[in-house]
């Protein structure tokens, strides 16, 4: 008789094991968002602009790096914008290859690419951003800006990790308004006030 209790606990076992199995959705971690708040860089580099008090900016070091080259880290985020300033001098039209270039190489890895102009005429403030969509883009931000006459800057925000953009899609959300922010108070030096415009939308 004691082989009975054993026997209904085996047929228990096997009846609770050949109920399907229903996968969960995947799920990510949850990603807190800090309040935002600018403040102004201004240097005796040749432009200004806007960032968050949560980023930290640094003076670009590495090999190929040039005069009045910065790195913006958003460290909440383990991101970084790598910002490049180049001097025009009858050179412009390869600096934008090299640009359209640059946004093409993740071609292979994006879904879609967006190109949205910008422009602040009374600055001379002109620029494309491109929005680099697909959860494999290692870059899903980049953007230029020059007053087509002797300035001409670059800026790419990537991520200090493999890329999984499903999982970061709140956090690049909420750098793109901060970089939003940034080019529409960017000024040259020589520019005068600063006053804030729109962008145009091109898909």
């Amino acid at each position: 008789m004691r082989i009975l209790p054993f026997f209904f606990l085996l047929i228990l076992l096997m009846s609770s094991c050949s109920e399907n199995y229903t996968p969960k959705p995947r799920g990510y971690f949850r990603i807190d968002l800090p309040e935002r708040s600018y403040r102004i860089f201004d240097t005796t580099y040749p432009y200004t602009f806007e960032y968050p008090v949560y980023s930290a900016i640094s003076i670009d070091s590495t090999r190929m790096a040039e005069p009045f080259w910065i790195n913006i880290s958003y460290k909440p985020f383990n991101a970084t914008l790598h910002f490049s300033y180049k001097a025009i001098n009858g050179n412009l039209a390869e600096y934008l290859d090299d640009a359209h270039t640059l946004v093409n190489k993740h071609i292979p890895k994006a879904n879609a690419i967006t190109q949205r102009e910008y422009a602040d005429p009374a600055h001379r403030v002109f620029g494309l951003v491109y929005d680099i969509r697909g959860a494999d883009a290692a870059s899903p931000y980049q953007f230029y800006l020059t007053d087509s006459i002797a300035n001409f800057a670059r800026g790419a925000l990537y991520f200090n990790r493999v890329p999984n953009n499903d999982s970061l899609a709140p956090v690049i959300e909420f750098l793109k308004a901060d970089l939003e922010r940034m080019i529409s108070t960017f000024r040259w030096k020589s520019t005068g006030n600063q006053v804030s415009v729109k962008y145009k939308t091109k898909h």
